[in-house]
């Protein structure tokens, strides 16, 4: 199988998590595409019964197009089930690093607010320690983010960049925000990190999720492996 296909394995298998009458959390991503779709077909073809609370604008697009019923926090308080992606997943802890798709703010009030979170995974995002491999965005307020920056520096970030589009305007989240990609290197206490990001004046949010996955799903070429923390 190729990435995609690899994937769409493990986005198949978290959609069947999915039962009837359940809220059910929407991530965003490419591997999140791919459970939107699934679910979309279980509802349309199956009708089954539930309702989303996506984590995007983008999702919330994708889940209309499916024919997914959406969803507030205004009538649902706790969220039954979440299923999305993640840039790195550390072995053992299931600590992960997610935002490089600049949803991590939605994506990490929808989590905390569900009973269970399912990571769906290719086998390219499994690392020993966080950090070796992508940064941890941080979403900064866009006043004064220069400042921002200067402090995250001064915990020992290396900021690739303030996030851009494709044309090279800064990239505003879908809640006005600023991402800026910090490179800790490999992260040796995740939890110490996080409660650091959290503390800093200017920082919204950041794409350290310490101890929140239930489940991850790591779709390899032969099989997806269930793993628990």
């Amino acid at each position: 199988m190729n990435v995609d296909d690899c994937k769409r394995a493990a986005a198949h298998l978290a959609a069947s998590f999915v039962k009837p009458g359940m809220v059910v959390g929407l991530g965003t991503g490419s591997t999140a595409a791919f459970m939107i779709e699934r679910l979309g077909e279980r509802v349309v073809k199956e009708g089954l019964n539930i309702q989303a609370i996506p984590t995007s604008e983008e999702s919330t697009r994708l889940a209309r197009a499916a024919g997914i019923p959406i969803t507030t926090f205004a009538d649902h308080s706790t969220v039954d089930i979440t299923i999305d992606g993640a840039d790195e997943v550390e072995r053992g802890t299931l600590h992960l690093i997610k935002g490089l798709g600049a949803a991590l703010l939605r994506e990490k009030i929808v989590a905390q607010a569900s009973r269970r979170f399912v990571v769906i995974v290719d086998v390219t995002k499994p690392v020993d320690q966080l950090g070796q491999r992508v940064p941890v965005p941080v979403e900064v307020v866009p006043f004064g983010y220069e400042a921002t920056a200067a402090r995250l520096e001064a915990m020992g970030a290396e900021i690739i960049r303030p996030r851009r589009l494709l044309a090279g305007e800064l990239l505003t989240t879908d809640n006005g925000n600023r991402i800026l990609d910090c490179a800790f290197g490999p992260i040796s206490d995740v939890k110490a990190l996080a409660a650091r990001l959290d503390g800093t004046v200017g920082v919204v949010e950041h794409g350290l999720f310490p101890n929140m996955a239930t489940d991850v799903l790591v779709a390899t070429e032969r099989e997806v492996e269930q793993w628990t923390p």
